[in-house]
């Protein structure tokens, strides 16, 4: 029985698989702070307990972009604590290793001679630990470096369009079993679903056949770390994307277990989803037990086996309907709170009943998702404050929600819409404007997630910099490859700067995301004290230089004293931020720009194109600007924007702009040299209109329509102010 057992063994490659340990997360967390730590611990214990021949990693080793000295060291202390021994390795690595391991030394790390590696380690990143920066780097190339990791499935984007990807497998023998290993690191969701639907984009490559050992003869394994359930097609990978000559997937990323292989109907192969082994999200899918997968190959057969850990944080979650309850009066909060109070007693109860170590029993995490529809809340903090040192988490106990009034189904939908920790703090731009029937008019949709996603998770401080200034540069380029700007119709800009947006659009769908693009509707010149207006008076553009530049080329304006001339070929034109917080004195062509959009007319487009008309005529017109910052009236401009159309002519009768309050300083509409602004020459017009009866009806009018439509004045905080 021995010597077949033995025999066996020869033959069988054995693979312990996990995914999503997140390494320092909570690290600054009392209480929390070492749980990612201990579940890695009894991982690389179960492996050598079990005698597995390697350990299979399935992303996000690392819960941060770049993990902290801390969070390093304790990663290398337990690696280097369970994989280097004198244990001998059982199985060969047969294919180029200088391809499966694009690194310094290109060989699998057990090879070295310098080092005794017993229990080989084998990972790809995610999303959280995935490549940046110039060298394209990842924490788990620091891990590789120190030949305690073999890190395999780092893509390197080529091509044109969307680009091209080719995966090469890891060759490993052992007796007669054969095993190709592919791995593929996380890429953008969005990017690798069109990638796998773009013919030739994704290449595989198979194992060549040879004299005993043909191409069917390989086991073959894919481990990826992307989106598997997601509400939105395009920001998942389809399980059908893949190749139907694969026999098992270890798919991370989602951290709910489901460890169980799963056989796709039509595809042939398994999927295993051994989750998180630390909990990230205090919802119904984190709550389940966390397992470990001891995968057993021999030749073309497999064998599973789940493997619970017991070193993970008990987690209880419930949820009740508080209009369900008959023990609760709506009209009375106590009865409320003693309601949840027994709620929460009965869940550290039951976690205590299902320690397996009771010698070490660990706080409790406990969440209970309360649906208060018909009822009053209370406040989450102040009710977790008498579970302190009760559960692990006393400040998070308890999250309301409502029901939908399509129904509770629809919010059962979100909860299992599985289970990412960023999920629960931040919502995906592009889903935020479809969810809203919002209308992007300045920039692609895909250029703002893109940007966000690396400020937050990557921490690179010019993504929104370098954003705006690609997106203003492409923009001001096609607008300039006419002759003469400035002979545009009103309406020919306007529709020149939808046909930048949507070429722009057009590329981001082709082609890889370019490293962010912003801008801002013209709304946000009302909050911001840093603005530069465009030519078509639709957008402002925002710097947060403390000297402004015109977008041309054209000289700086700086010192308190704001710019009233424009070169005549320039269409664009930018305002100087003088000292204070957000009190800076603007151009006449973004004031007569905010007008239109104070008044709240950017929805009629005939209103859009007389601001245009006023803006590109204030521009042009030189002589006129002199005049007006000698302090002499602006008759011939106020003229000829009346002239411009009839329809014009009544909007600027009832679009004057409301005079700013009191002691603002350089934010008044008259500066403290006694220099009038440009908006009192409209004034004076509007005054000197009341002439006849008619027209002081229609001032009547408009000043009644000014007092229900002018917005609420509120105070400018220089939010882009460079900080010191």
């Amino acid at each position: 029985m021995g010597d077949i057992s033995r025999e066996e063994m020869k033959n069988t490659l054995r693979i312990l698989v996990a995914t999503d340990c997140h390494l320092g997360y909570l690290e600054k967390d009392e209480i929390r702070r070492h749980d990612s730590f201990q579940a890695f611990e009894e991982i690389c214990s179960i492996a050598e307990q079990k005698q597995v021949d390697f350990l299979l990693l399935g992303g996000d080793l690392f819960h941060e972009n770049k993990p902290s000295r801390s969070t390093l060291v304790k990663a290398i202390e337990i690696l280097r604590h369970h994989c280097l021994n004198d244990k001998p390795v059982h199985f060969q690595v047969v294919s180029d290793q200088t391809i499966n391991f694009p690194n310094t030394f290109g060989h699998v790390n057990y090879e070295d001679p310098h080092f005794n590696v017993g229990l080989p380690v084998f990972s790809i990143h995610g999303n959280h630990d995935d490549p940046a920066g110039v060298d394209n780097l990842s924490a788990v190339d620091i891990l590789s470096a120190c030949n305690l990791v073999n890190y395999f499935g780092k893509m390197v984007l080529g091509g044109s369009g969307v680009g091209q990807i080719t995966i090469c497998p890891i060759l490993i023998k052992k007796g007669s079993t054969s095993v190709a290993l592919y791995g593929l690191g996380n890429i953008r969701d969005e990017r690798l679903n069109r990638m796998f639907q773009t013919p030739h984009a994704v290449q595989w490559m198979r194992p060549e056949a040879q004299e005993g050992c043909q191409v069917t003869d390989w086991f073959n394994i894919l481990v990826l770390h992307q989106n598997r359930v997601k509400a939105n097609p395009k920001n998942a990978i389809n399980e059908h994307f893949l190749p139907r000559f694969l026999d098992f997937i270890v798919w991370g990323h989602e951290h709910e277990c489901l460890v169980d292989p799963l056989e796709v109907p039509g595809m042939g192969f398994h999927i295993t989803q051994p989750g998180s082994s630390v909990a990230t999200s205090l919802i119904d899918g984190e709550s389940k037990p966390k397992h470990v997968l001891l995968l057993e190959i021999k030749g073309n057969q497999y064998r599973p086996t789940k493997i619970p850990l017991t070193s993970v944080r008990p987690f209880e979650y419930t949820e009740i309907v508080l209009k369900d309850e008959s023990d609760i009066d709506s009209n009375d909060q106590n009865s409320i709170i003693e309601h949840l109070d027994k709620v929460v007693q009965s869940l550290i109860e039951k976690s205590s009943k299902r320690a397996v170590n009771k010698s070490e029993l660990k706080l409790p995490l406990v969440r209970i998702k309360v649906d208060y529809s018909g009822f009053m809340t209370i406040n989450p903090q102040r009710f977790g404050q008498k579970y302190v040192g009760k559960v692990a988490n006393p400040q998070d106990i308890l999250i309301f929600s409502k029901a939908s009034r399509k129904g509770r189904s629809d919010v059962k939908i979100d909860d299992s819409e599985r289970l990412r920790p960023e999920e629960l703090n931040q919502q995906n731009i592009e889903a935020l404007v479809a969810e809203n029937n919002l209308k992007m008019e300045i920039l692609p949709v895909n250029d703002l997630d893109v940007a966000l996603h690396n400020f937050v998770n990557k921490d690179d401080k010019m993504a929104f910099y370098s954003c705006v200034q690609y997106n203003l540069e492409e923009t001001r380029s096609k607008i300039s490859q006419d002759a003469d700007p400035l002979k545009f119709e009103e309406e020919d800009l306007i529709l020149k700067v939808g046909e930048c947006l949507e070429d722009r659009v057009k590329e981001r769908n082709t082609h890889s995301k370019k490293d962010m693009a912003f801008t801002s509707s013209i709304q946000s010149s009302k909050d911001l004290g840093s603005k530069s207006s465009t030519a078509v008076g639709s957008a402002v553009s925002f710097s947060d230089d403390e000297d402004t530049v015109k977008a041309s080329g054209s000289k700086p304006t700086r010192g308190r004293k704001a710019s009233s001339k424009a070169a005549d070929d320039t269409p664009i034109k930018t305002s100087t931020r003088g000292r204070g917080r957000g009190r800076g004195r603007g151009t006449s062509s973004l004031k007569q720009t905010t007008l239109d959009a104070s008044l709240g007319f950017r929805q009629s487009q005939r209103s859009a194109s007389a601001a245009a008309t006023a803006t590109v005529r204030s521009i042009a017109d030189t002589d006129v600007m002199n005049s007006a910052s000698s302090g002499e009236p602006r008759e011939n401009e106020v003229e000829e924007i009346n002239d411009s159309s009839e329809n014009d002519d009544s909007l600027l009768s009832k679009g004057r702009k409301r005079t700013a309050p009191r002691g603002r300083g350089r934010g008044s509409t008259q500066s403290k040299r006694g220099k009038k602004s440009d908006n009192s020459a409209v004034q004076r017009t509007l005054m000197g209109r009341d002439d006849s009866n008619d027209d002081s009806e229609d001032e009547d009018n408009a000043r009644k329509i000014l007092n229900k439509s002018q917005p609420r004045a509120t105070r400018n905080y220089g939010a882009l102010r460079k900080g010191r």
